[in-house]
């Protein structure tokens, strides 16, 4: 006779979110006109992975306890020792029993850090048709395994590897002060380019082949303890490269430090 031995289900993110697709996600208006008009203009551009619906943040309110919905809005990061929230993040949750205790106690699929909370810059609705396809991105690789579920943007770190042949474009603004006073040519030998804000955003509006355009989220006046959020980013099909964050303190500013440098010139011919 066949023995049948029972088994556990280990009810990991990869399972919770397997309904993901097939349900409506809301997205959050913020109430802040400027930018739900380009926010609703580009989900419906972009949004492609589930079903969608917009709404309010009076009906979030009503509706997040409903694990029949996913919703994507836009929340504010508050980190130890900032007596203000200093970031902005692309969040998306799942709704559910909890969710009455804050987002914070929402099961989160992913969280994308794009502008300050107090003076955006304006550039994050540049890279606002990134940012989603990032985010859609990153949920189907959640879906298909645990790996990039519980690694964050993180995980995309290992692409790095595979732009041996891209020209990747530094904004001069991206640049922490350390970098700043140690350029030197081995950047232009490593496809490295410096240039200035408006250029760098023109190689992400103009969909240039072969490249990856660097970003930063980081709140407009910085304390020690606040977080800097550093990206590169695909001009073409806005795939994410690489993800990496720090504390901001007496050795590490605000942009991309040394270390960020040198882990991005590593095997690069």
């Amino acid at each position: 006779p066949l023995a049948a031995g029972a088994q556990a289900q280990i009810n990991t993110k990869k399972v919770k979110i397997s309904d993901f697709t097939q349900k409506v996600t809301k997205v959050v208006l913020n109430g802040n006109e400027f930018f739900d008009t380009t926010f609703q203009e580009e989900i419906t551009a972009r949004w492609r992975i589930s079903p969608y619906e917009f709404c309010t943040l009076e009906e979030f309110e009503e509706m997040k306890s409903n694990d029949n919905y996913y919703f994507l809005m836009t929340t504010y990061g508050q980190f130890r020792k900032e007596t203000a929230p200093g970031l902005q993040f692309l969040t998306l949750v799942k709704g559910g029993k909890g969710a009455d205790k804050g987002i914070g106690s929402m099961l989160e699929i992913v969280s994308l850090p794009f502008a300050s909370a107090e003076y955006p810059s304006g550039r994050e609705l540049v890279f606002l048709p990134a940012f989603l396809d990032i985010i859609q991105s990153h949920t189907l690789a959640s879906m298909e395994n645990d790996f990039n579920g519980y690694g964050g943007l993180a995980s995309n770190n290992l692409n790095l590897g595979k732009t041996d042949d891209m020209d990747i474009i530094l904004s001069e603004d991206d640049l922490s002060d350390e970098v700043r006073n140690n350029m030197d040519k081995s950047l232009e030998e490593k496809r490295i380019i410096i240039t200035d804000e408006d250029d760098a955003d023109q190689y992400m509006l103009d969909n240039v082949p072969g490249t990856l355009v660097s970003y930063v989220a980081v709140p407009t006046e910085p304390v020690f303890g606040s977080y800097c959020y550093k990206m590169l980013i695909d001009t073409q099909n806005h795939k994410l490269y690489y993800f990496k964050k720090h504390r901001i303190g007496k050795k590490a500013g605000a942009g991309f430090l040394l270390d960020d440098i040198d882990r991005i010139k590593a095997g690069r011919r």
